[in-house]
C-alpha cells in the first residue's frame, strides 16, 4: 500500500454556500400556482423586494380573462384591457420601464415589463423598493415575471378541457359586450353624420343637436357597464322600447318612414345575450337596408313563441338586398352564434324580407366539475342564484339572508373564480351546467 493510501481521510472545512431559500421557495410557489392563482403568488413574490398598491398581468394567451390581477380593489377592479394595450404598445422590448401612465381611470405611477415571447405585460401600480439604494430587487422582480409569464404560456398550453370550456364562455361574454359597444358607436356616428348632412338644418341648429346628440351618447355610453353587468333577462316589451329609442335620432334625420310593430307584452323575457343581439341585428339590417338608394319605407316586428324571439324587418325596395353582402354574412354569423337562422326573401321590385329566429335557451351542456372552485355551500347556493339571473335582494330574500351578506359572497365568488363581473360568474357558471 502506497505512503498515499494510508493516509486517513481529512475533513473539508470549506463552509457549503448559504441558499436563498427565500427565493427558491417563491420560484417554486411560482410554478406550482394554478392559472387563477398566478397573480396573487406573483405579488407575494415581488413584495418583499418591490412595494406597489397592485399588481395587474394582461396576456393573450388566456383568452377568456385576459387580465390577472392582485391588490387594491379600487385598481383591480377598474382597470381596462384598453389600458392595458395602450401602456404595452409603449414598449419596446423587455427593459423595465418607469413612469406615469393612464390606469384604472386615472394618471399614476407604474413599472412596467413585457415578457418577448408571449407579449405578456406584468404593471406594478405605485412601485417603490424596499431597499431604496439596492438594484437587486428589480433584478429579482423581473426574473420571477419571466418565470411567471413562461409558466403561464406553459399552462394554457397543457390547458385541461374544463379550462377551455370556461376560457370559451367568458371570451363570449366579452365578445358580446365589446360587440353592443360597437354597435351604439355606429348608431351614433351614423346619427350624427345624419344631422350634420340634413337639408333641413342650418349650420346652428345641426350644431345644436349634434352637441345634444353626443351629451346623450356618452351619458349612455357610461350607464352601460354598469347595465350589461346587471342585466341579465329583459322582458321583451322593454327589450324593443329601448331598441326604439336607440334608433329613433337615426330614423328622424334619415328620410325613411321606420314603422315598428311591438311583440305581445306578456312575452316571455328574454336573455340578456339574446336582447343585445336581436337590437344589434336590427339595427345592422336597417343600415343595410338604408344604404340602397330606392327604400323609403322599413317595418320591424318582433314577436316571441315561447321558445324562440322572431324578428321580422322588411323593406319596400326594389329587391336589391344581397344576401351574400359582406353586412348580411356579419349578422349571420352573430345569428349563428346563438344557434338561430336567418333567412333572406328578396322580391324583385317588391323589396327584402328578412326573418330572423333566435332560440331564448342555449343548447344543453353537460354538468361540469365545480369541486376546482373550492366553494363553501353558502357560495354555491349564491352562484346557483346568480346564475339564473337574480339580483342580490332576490338572492338575499330566497336564502334568508342579508343584502349585504350576499354581496360579501359574490366578492368571494368574483376572487375564486376569477372574474371581474356577474355576467362573468355568469358565462362561467353556464359552461359547468349551472342554470
Amino acid at each position: 500500500m502506497s505512503a498515499t493510501t494510508d493516509q486517513p481521510l481529512q475533513k473539508t472545512t470549506t463552509p457549503l454556500p448559504v441558499l436563498p431559500w427565500p427565493v427558491l421557495q417563491t420560484v417554486a410557489a411560482l410554478a406550482d400556482a394554478p392559472l387563477t392563482q398566478i397573480a396573487e403568488r406573483l405579488r407575494d413574490a415581488t413584495l418583499p423586494y418591490l412595494g406597489s398598491s397592485a399588481l395587474v398581468i394582461f396576456t393573450e394567451d388566456c383568452t377568456g380573462r385576459p387580465q390577472k390581477k392582485a391588490g387594491e380593489e379600487e385598481i383591480t377592479s377598474r382597470v381596462s384591457i384598453a389600458e392595458l394595450d395602450t401602456l404595452r404598445s409603449t414598449l419596446s422590448d423587455e427593459t423595465p420601464w418607469f413612469g406615469e401612465a393612464e390606469l384604472a381611470g386615472r394618471s399614476r405611477p407604474v413599472l412596467a415589463l413585457k415578457h418577448a415571447s408571449s407579449q405578456a405585460l406584468l404593471v406594478l401600480t405605485d412601485p417603490h423598493p424596499t431597499d431604496p439604494g439596492n438594484n437587486t430587487g428589480l433584478d429579482l422582480v423581473t426574473y420571477l415575471w419571466r418565470i411567471a409569464a413562461r409558466r403561464i404560456q406553459e399552462k394554457v398550453a397543457d390547458a385541461p378541457p374544463s379550462y377551455l370550456l370556461e376560457s370559451r364562455a367568458a371570451s363570449a361574454e366579452r365578445v358580446r359586450v365589446t360587440a353592443e359597444l360597437t354597435d351604439l358607436h355606429s348608431t351614433t356616428l351614423e346619427t350624427l353624420l345624419a344631422a350634420l348632412r340634413s337639408s333641413s338644418l342650418d349650420n346652428a341648429a345641426a350644431r345644436t343637436t349634434v352637441t345634444d346628440l353626443a351629451a346623450k351618447a356618452l351619458v349612455r355610453l357610461r350607464a352601460h357597464s354598469d347595465r350589461t353587468n346587471d342585466l341579465v333577462k329583459e322582458p321583451v316589451a322593454t327589450a324593443f322600447e329601448r331598441l326604439r329609442e336607440d334608433l329613433r335620432p337615426l330614423t328622424r334625420f334619415s328620410g325613411i318612414e321606420v314603422e315598428f310593430i311591438e311583440p305581445p307584452l306578456n312575452g316571455r323575457d328574454l336573455p340578456g345575450e339574446v336582447a343585445h343581439a336581436a337590437r344589434a341585428i336590427v339595427r345592422g339590417l336597417l343600415l343595410a337596408m338604408m344604404e340602397q338608394s330606392d327604400v323609403s319605407r322599413v317595418r320591424t316586428q318582433w314577436d316571441c313563441d315561447g321558445e324562440n324571439l322572431l324578428i321580422n324587418v322588411r323593406d319596400d325596395g326594389r329587391g336589391a338586398l344581397a344576401a351574400d353582402a359582406p353586412s348580411i354574412i356579419r349578422l349571420d354569423r352573430r345569428v349563428q352564434a346563438l344557434t338561430g337562422n336567418l333567412q333572406v326573401d328578396v322580391m324583385p321590385g317588391w323589396g327584402a324580407d328578412v326573418f330572423v329566429t333566435l332560440p331564448l335557451d342555449p343548447p344543453a351542456r353537460p354538468t361540469g366539475d365545480v369541486a376546482g372552485w373550492n366553494l363553501a355551500p353558502r357560495e354555491l347556493e349564491v352562484l346557483q342564484h346568480l346564475a339564473t339571473g337574480q339580483r342580490n335582494r332576490t338572492i338575499a330574500s330566497t336564502l334568508g339572508i342579508s343584502e349585504n351578506t350576499v354581496k360579501f359572497h359574490v366578492r368571494n365568488l368574483f376572487k375564486k373564480l376569477d372574474v371581474g363581473s356577474r355576467t362573468e360568474a355568469i358565462a362561467l357558471a353556464h359552461s359547468h351546467g349551472l342554470r
